[in-house]
C-alpha cells in the first residue's frame, strides 16, 4: 500500500507541476510583454546613433505597438460587457418564464373558480322556472336579465322559434303595449295641399316665430309625394333643421331627431345591433320610430341632421337600397337571424317593415368639415335648396293640423290624376334630353324623370306653377350633375344651353336653372 501512496504522490505531483509551469510560463510571459523598464533601456541602447529618418520610424512603432495593446485590452473588455450583458439578459428570461408560470397557474385556479360559480348559477336557475334538459332537449341562455331578474332559458322548437322569456326588444315591446290601448286621433280629411302649406306657414310663424318663404313649403310637400328622403341644404341658419321639426310640431307629432356622428360607419348607428353578451338589442329612437310608424297613421319624419358629417352612403346604404324597391312589401330590414317567442309581435322572422308613412328628412352644409353627397343619393333624394333666411311676416295664429297619411296619399294621387305633366312641357323635355346628350353627355334618367312626374303635379296642387317644378328639378337633380364635368372647357356649350332654355321654355321662364348655369360659368 504504501508503493501505491509514494507512486500516487509522485504521479499527482508531476501533474501539478505541469499545471504550475503553465500559469508561470503564462505570469512571466505577461511580465515580459509589459516590462517597460526593459524596452526603455533597450531604446536607450540603440537611439543613440539613430537619424532623423530612424527616429520619426521609431515614434511610429512605438505608437502603432501602443494601439495595438489599447486593442486587444478594448476588445477584451467589450467581450466581458457582452457576456456580464447575456448573462443578465438569461437571468432575467428565467425570472420571466416563472411569472409566467405563476400567472398560469392563477389563471387555472380563476378558471376552476368560474366554473364553481356558473354550475352554481345553473343549479339556481334549474331550482326555478327552467327546466335544464328536458325531453325537448332544451339549451340554456345566461344573458343579462332586467331589473335583477335572473335570465331564462330558451328551448329551440321544430318550426324555429327559440322560446325564452328573456326580452331582447325592450322598446319595441313598449310600443307593443302602448298601442294595444291606443286610440288614433280624428284626423282633418277635409283639407287640401294648398290649404296644408298656407297653415303650416302660418302656424310656424305664429307659434314658433319661423319665416318660410311660401315656395319652400311647396317644395318640401312635393318633395314628400316624389321620394322618402328629402335632403335640405344651403348656409347655416337658413332653417334647415328647424322646418321638419316645426313641420312635425304642426302635425301633432314630433319629429325624431338623429344626430349624425363623424364616426357613423354603418347601419347599426342608425337602427341597432344585437349585444351577444346582454343578449338584448340596443334598440335607437330611429327604429323605435320606425316600428311604432306601423301601427298608427300619422305621418311621421325622422331627421338625420348633418346628414354628410359622416358618408351617408355607408350608414344608410340599406335604405337607399330598400326604398328603391317598386313593391312597397318588400321594404324590410333585417334585425337579427333568428325568432324569439318574446320578440315584438310586428317583427316578422327577425325582419322589421319599413312603413309606407315615413319620411327621412337629412340637413347637409357643404363645407371642409363635411362629405360630398355622392350621385347614388342625390339621384334617390329631393334636394331643397335653403339659401336665404326668411323673411319676417305678420300671420295670424294657427293651430296644429291633425293630418293622417291616408289623406295625404290621397291628395298626392289626386294631383298626380288632375295636375300631370301637360304633353307640350314633355316634348320640349324630351328634346332637351337629347340636346344634352349630344352637347354635354349627361342623360337624365328614368329614376329623375319618375321623380319629376311626382313632384311637379303636387307643387302645382300646392299652388305652385308647372314650369316653375319642371325647372326646380332640373337645375337641383339634372343640371347639378355638370359640376362633375370640366367646365372650364364648356362655357360656350352651358351658354347655348342658356340660350336653349329661354327660346323652349320662354324667356321669362326656366328662372332656377338659368342661374345655375350662369354661376357654373362664373364659377369655372
Amino acid at each position: 500500500m504504501s508503493n501505491f501512496l509514494e507512486w500516487f504522490f509522485v504521479f499527482i505531483s508531476e501533474i501539478l507541476k505541469g499545471f504550475a509551469s503553465i500559469f508561470k510560463g503564462l505570469w512571466e510571459g505577461i511580465k515580459q510583454i509589459f516590462n517597460i523598464k526593459n524596452y526603455i533601456d533597450i531604446f536607450k541602447a540603440h537611439s543613440q546613433s539613430f537619424g532623423v529618418l530612424e527616429w520619426i520610424l521609431a515614434i511610429l512603432s512605438i505608437v502603432l505597438v501602443v494601439a495595438v495593446f489599447a486593442l486587444i485590452v478594448f476588445m477584451i473588455v467589450l467581450a466581458v460587457r457582452k457576456y456580464i450583458r447575456f448573462r443578465h439578459s438569461l437571468v432575467s428570461d428565467e425570472d420571466l418564464l416563472e411569472e409566467i408560470g405563476l400567472l398560469q397557474r392563477q389563471v387555472l385556479k380563476m378558471t376552476k373558480e368560474k366554473d364553481e360559480i356558473m354550475a352554481m348559477k345553473v343549479a339556481q336557475i334549474g331550482g326555478g322556472n327552467l327546466a335544464l334538459g328536458g325531453a325537448a332537449g332544451g339549451t340554456l341562455s345566461l344573458g343579462d336579465g332586467q331589473e335583477g331578474e335572473q335570465p331564462q332559458g330558451e328551448e329551440q322548437t321544430q318550426e324555429g322559434v327559440v322560446i325564452t322569456t328573456v326580452k331582447r326588444f325592450s322598446k319595441l315591446i313598449e310600443v307593443d303595449n302602448f298601442y294595444k290601448t291606443y286610440t288614433p286621433p280624428e284626423y282633418d280629411n277635409n283639407i287640401s295641399l294648398e290649404q296644408i302649406c298656407e297653415d303650416y306657414r302660418n302656424f310656424a310663424c305664429s307659434r314658433m316665430h319661423l319665416f318660410y318663404d311660401i315656395k319652400t313649403i311647396r317644395l318640401f310637400i312635393a318633395g314628400m309625394a316624389s321620394t322618402k328622403l328629402i335632403i335640405l341644404q344651403g348656409i347655416s341658419g337658413t332653417g334647415k333643421t328647424s322646418l321638419p321639426y316645426s313641420f312635425g310640431k304642426f302635425l301633432g307629432v314630433d319629429t325624431t331627431i338623429a344626430s349624425v356622428q363623424p364616426s357613423w360607419r354603418d347601419r347599426t348607428e342608425l337602427f341597432g345591433f344585437f349585444n351577444e353578451f346582454t343578449k338584448n338589442f340596443n334598440e335607437t329612437e330611429v327604429l323605435r320610430r320606425i316600428y311604432a310608424s306601423g301601427f298608427n297613421n300619422d305621418v311621421n319624419l325622422i331627421l338625420l341632421d348633418e346628414m354628410n358629417i359622416a358618408r351617408v352612403e355607408y350608414y344608410f346604404a340599406e335604405m337607399l337600397s330598400i326604398l328603391e324597391m317598386p313593391n312597397a312589401d318588400e321594404w324590410k330590414l333585417d334585425l337579427v337571424p333568428n325568432v324569439w317567442s318574446t320578440d315584438p309581435e310586428n317583427l316578422d322572422k327577425g325582419m322589421i317593415k319599413i312603413p309606407q308613412n315615413v319620411w327621412y328628412i337629412g340637413t347637409a352644409n357643404n363645407d371642409d368639415s363635411t362629405f360630398a353627397i355622392s350621385d347614388k343619393v342625390y339621384d334617390r333624394a329631393q334636394p331643397i335648396n335653403l339659401d336665404a333666411k326668411g323673411i319676417a311676416f305678420d300671420a295670424p295664429d294657427t293651430p296644429p293640423l291633425s293630418l293622417g297619411y291616408d289623406h295625404l296619399n290621397e291628395l298626392f294621387e289626386d294631383a298626380f290624376k288632375k295636375y300631370p305633366i301637360s304633353e307640350e312641357n314633355l316634348k320640349k323635355i324630351q328634346h332637351l334630353d337629347l340636346w344634352v346628350i349630344e352637347k354635354l353627355r349627361v342623360a337624365f334618367g328614368n329614376r329623375i324623370i319618375k321623380q319629376m312626374g311626382l313632384f311637379v303635379p303636387v307643387y302645382v296642387a300646392c299652388g305652385g306653377d308647372e314650369l316653375d317644378g319642371i325647372d326646380y328639378v332640373m337645375a337641383t337633380k339634372i343640371f347639378r350633375k355638370f359640376e362633375s364635368l370640366n367646365l372650364s372647357m364648356l362655357r360656350d356649350e352651358l351658354r347655348d344651353l342658356c340660350t336653349y332654355l329661354r327660346k323652349t321654355f320662354g324667356s321669362n321662364s326656366m328662372k332656377e336653372s338659368i342661374a345655375y348655369l350662369e354661376r357654373l360659368q362664373k364659377l369655372y
